[in-house]
């Protein structure tokens, strides 16, 4: 599996905002975009919405996501949720792709099984889960360079 490129970790929380809060408290992480995708998504158990409340925000060259599912096709961040409304639940690892088509050939072939794939104009990600190896799933993201600007991607 390619693990090149990594510059996201990934969280879930119950409540994004308090999440938020707690990471401008506690270490320092001061801007942040948001945004509440509702978006068609495709998983082992079908196609359907996926709605989320998400945050990002930069620490240097990584990238933290504070993701807070809300409903429809969300089961695969449900077990990653942490007790309280404050804290965060580990959950994936993304890496940059800047070929979709040869990646997308290569997980062909490596048959990884995806478990969350959807897309937008000019932008298209995947889980796959790598818990068996990794103890977590590994998100691709391919999007063209406007994209990485919106996403706050160091000199997109």
């Amino acid at each position: 599996m390619l693990l090149l490129n990594a510059y996201q970790n990934a969280y879930v929380t119950r409540n994004r905002d308090k999440a938020v809060a707690m990471l401008r408290e506690r270490h320092g992480l001061e801007e942040f975009i948001f945004f509440e995708p509702d978006i068609e998504v495709r998983t082992p158990q079908g196609v359907g919405q996926s709605k989320t409340r998400v945050a990002l925000g930069w620490a240097g060259n990584l990238q933290i996501e504070l993701i807070e599912p809300v409903s429809g096709l969300v089961d695969l961040y449900r077990p990653y949720l942490p007790a309280d409304d404050q804290s965060l639940g580990f959950h994936h690892i993304a890496i940059r792709v800047d070929d979709w088509g040869t990646f997308t050939e290569e997980v062909a072939r490596a048959k990884y099984p995806v478990a969350y794939a959807s897309g937008l104009e000019g932008l298209e990600f995947v889980y796959l889960d790598a818990r068996d190896t990794l103890g977590h799933y590994v998100e691709y993201m391919w999007a063209t360079p406007q994209w990485w600007k919106v996403l706050g991607y160091p000199g997109a």
